[in-house]
């Protein structure tokens, strides 16, 4: 494993308030998991949701067909199940049914041992005026840096 995996849902930060982080495991067939190594996969639409089971899945996972596969039942959008053990999953459902909380993968990644994990994490969505407030304190930490960096210059 030479090559770092490493996708980023970069909306996720911006769009939401970020609550608490998990590691899931996720279910994959062998030509998605040839394709997540080939880094053809896009996590930024995607979302997660319990069944009437009480089990997680990632809804939206965009992977791609892998380009060697000769199996026809590739479908890039399907539900994906999540591996995670019970306290965290009651943990999790607890708190998207008693508030208005939802839960969004932000990386999808390949451990050492060569396994697709997913950090997944409870969030709770902005309102326009607090991605506003986002906005300005980024660029005020710009202009911050570059003052900062012009004046170690002299």
């Amino acid at each position: 494993m030479s090559k770092k995996i490493n996708i980023v849902n970069r909306k996720a930060k911006f769009n939401y308030e970020l609550l608490s982080k998990y590691v899931a495991g996720i279910v994959l067939n062998g030509s998605e998991i040839k394709s997540i190594r080939q880094s053809r996969v896009s996590i930024s639409e995607s979302f997660c949701k319990f069944d009437d089971k009480g089990e997680l899945y990632v809804l939206n996972m965009n992977i791609e067909k892998y380009s060697f596969s000769n199996t026809e039942d590739n479908h890039p959008k399907k539900q994906r199940k999540l591996l995670l053990n019970k306290n965290e999953l009651k943990k999790l459902l607890k708190e998207t049914i008693n508030s208005s909380n939802t839960i969004i993968p932000l990386k999808l990644f390949i451990n050492d041992r060569g396994l697709a994990k997913m950090e997944i994490s409870l969030a709770k969505g902005k309102k326009l005026y607090d991605k506003r407030e986002t906005i300005k304190d980024r660029d005020n930490k710009k202009a911050l840096d570059r003052l900062k960096k012009i004046k170690n210059q002299k």
